[in-house]
């Protein structure tokens, strides 16, 4: 009875995903008709040939982005609160967002310290995905590091925390001895952006996801355990060390390359994991991880066609949009419940 209401659940969920999928391809500054946009994926018979442009070229990457960002956060949250057993670390808390960050930044901020050469390198579409890569690839390093030294799960968390204070520093640093169009520049990209990607580009991003996404699947008896303790956990034989590290390998490398593609972007990492036990009351990571990775593409493809203003020119940034979401439902959850995970 128990796995027919989860049926019943998964089923209504991607329904609500496919719907709201063709209506984010169908809002912007051109409303395009849903007769238009399947035409245009199925046969490529369009009214307009420049809605076949905007679908192709601009709406739909931005779409596969929008669902791809919101489950990888998402299942990055899911990781984090269970790994550490906290309801309110997310997929940040290790710095390796923060790294992105600082990478970008020496590259758009440090041209006023380092001189003209940064400015040549950040004509490439991909200098800023590079740059927030390889940010995030040293933080990540020193968090596998740290993690091989410590034996304390939360001593992980507190050293991901002062990674994140560390290069915010750094980037406070950058940014005073920055022009103003420079910091403008890190600005706009630090609201985060669904709608940069070319197909290139977001092929490299789908490769990334899926093999992070493929790799999660082999820790769910761990995930499982580790909401009992460490104790519990080596009880059944599971090799602590190796499956933290994992664990750690997959939300950094996730979350770095969300961030590198498509910027910082706020609390649906955090918010979405709660939504999920809410709505199936369930603790077991079989039933978990593909709940939280539907409802997280879910929720950022409805914060995306907010953010659109549909009829109007103007994208208003998507970060503030998922914190303007995120925020209440953070704070209604430590209100209402003593206990929030299930």
């Amino acid at each position: 009875m128990e796995n027919k209401s989860y049926t019943k659940h998964f089923i209504l969920l991607l329904i609500l995903l496919i719907i709201l999928f063709f209506i984010n391809i169908s809002f912007g500054s051109v409303s395009i008709p849903f007769k238009d946009i399947f035409n245009s994926l199925f046969n490529g018979n369009v009214t307009k040939e420049s809605w076949q442009t905007i679908i192709v070229n601009f709406r739909l990457p931005k779409a596969i982005t929008a669902i791809l960002v919101g489950s990888g956060l998402s299942v990055c949250g899911l990781l984090m609160q269970t790994l550490f057993r906290n309801p309110l670390a997310g997929p940040f808390v290790l710095g390796i967002s923060s790294g992105a960050s600082l990478g970008v930044a020496i590259l758009l901020l440090g041209s006023s310290i380092f001189g003209g050469f940064l400015l040549t390198t950040s004509v490439s579409n991909w200098s800023l995905p590079i740059a927030a890569s390889l940010g995030s690839f040293l933080v990540l390093s020193a968090v596998i590091i740290a993690a091989n030294r410590v034996k304390n799960t939360m001593s992980i968390l507190i050293i991901g925390l002062m990674f994140g204070s560390f290069t915010a520093a750094i980037i406070s640093v950058l940014a005073y001895f920055s022009e103003a169009d420079q910091i403008q520049q890190y600005l706009f990209w630090s609201f985060g952006s669904l709608g940069n990607l070319s197909w290139a580009e977001l092929s490299v991003f789908i490769i990334i996801y899926a093999i992070a996404m493929l790799a999660t699947l082999t820790i769910l008896k761990p995930l499982n355990s580790f909401l009992l303790g460490e104790n519990y956990a080596k009880s059944l034989g599971i090799n602590i060390k190796k499956s933290r590290n994992i664990t750690l390998l997959i939300t950094s490398v996730l979350t770095g390359v969300i961030t590198a593609f498509s910027g910082p972007i706020a609390f649906v990492g955090l918010a979405v994991p709660h939504i999920a036990r809410m709505l199936f009351f369930s603790s077991n990571h079989k039933i978990l991880l593909p709940a939280v990775a539907t409802i997280g593409a879910i929720v950022l493809l409805i914060c995306d066609t907010i953010a659109q203003l549909p009829t109007s020119e103007f994208t208003l940034p998507i970060n503030a949009i998922t914190s303007l979401f995120g925020a209440p439902i953070v704070i209604w959850l430590l209100v209402r419940k003593k206990r929030i995970f299930v």
